[in-house]
């Protein structure tokens, strides 16, 4: 799905913008798929990207993915967008019972300039924090594992896209984290976290807001994030900051309990 309220070649700006900024050290390239294996959470960082036609046939090239993936111990997953190449790529990997999960919608603000100034909530503390300290901070919130946070922490530093993280404490505590990633004028939401009992309070609307005015004060001019389809919350707090859909994406995967 490509929304008709937004320019194509915006979009796809915004798609290489994503695929930048979620780029992990793990990487290769394979007639004309991005292959990623970063052993971290985000499957955006773990998944083969088909961004050209290539020469060679989808099974050759599965297999070949499929040792990549079982010497890194992953599951293979597959990315579709509306970009991908070539477009009968979805179908092909259907037909060999490849199952389709985790629907994303790419949601776009295509103007920062009416973002007006907020204030921290009262009682809270806000930093700045470099890759590591964000990675512990987020993969403390959401329960992660030491290797998904050391991975996390190393994409982040090994970033092509620089990264600012803001982490939000109450007594010493972490409560909410965001980041986003500039390039150029287009700035990209990510892991925006609220801890479950700090919740229905506005953290989410005020922490964007502040990542959101970090970056048009650096520069950018847009704004994209990534959400699942089915979060009904996120989405909705995300078209209350004004940001509306653009794309869709999902996965491809053998074994659709993977995770």
């Amino acid at each position: 799905m490509v929304s008709a309220d937004f320019n194509e070649n915006l979009l796809r700006r915004i798609e290489d913008a994503g695929l930048n900024a979620s780029a992990p050290p793990q990487q290769r390239w394979l007639d004309g798929w991005l292959v990623r294996f970063s052993p971290g959470k985000a499957k955006r960082a773990r998944c083969i990207n088909a961004v050209a036609k290539g020469v060679r046939g989808v099974d050759a090239k599965l297999r070949e993915c499929e040792t990549v993936y079982g010497e890194a111990g992953l599951p293979l997953f597959v990315r579709i967008t509306p970009f991908t190449q070539p477009p009968g790529l979805d179908a092909a990997l259907r037909v060999r019972g490849f199952a389709r999960i985790d629907d994303t919608r790419v949601m776009v603000r295509a103007s920062l300039a009416d973002l007006a100034p907020v204030a921290i909530p009262a009682g809270v503390d806000e930093t700045v924090a470099d890759g590591a300290g964000y990675a512990v901070a987020a993969g403390g919130l959401r329960g992660s594992p030491d290797v998904q946070i050391d991975a996390h922490a190393q994409r982040l530093a090994q970033s092509p896209v620089p990264y600012v993280g803001l982490v939000w404490r109450q007594a010493g505590q972490v409560v909410a984290c965001g980041q986003f990633a500039r390039e150029g004028e287009l700035a990209g939401l990510y892991d925006v976290i609220t801890a479950p009992e700090s919740r229905g309070q506005g953290f989410g609307r005020v922490l964007c807001t502040r990542l959101l005015l970090r970056a048009r004060a650096a520069g950018a001019a847009a704004a994209y994030l990534q959400v699942d389809a089915a979060n009904a919350a996120a989405r909705a707090l995300y078209h209350r900051l004004g940001f509306v859909d653009g794309y869709s994406y999902h996965y491809r995967c053998a074994d659709p309990g993977a995770h």
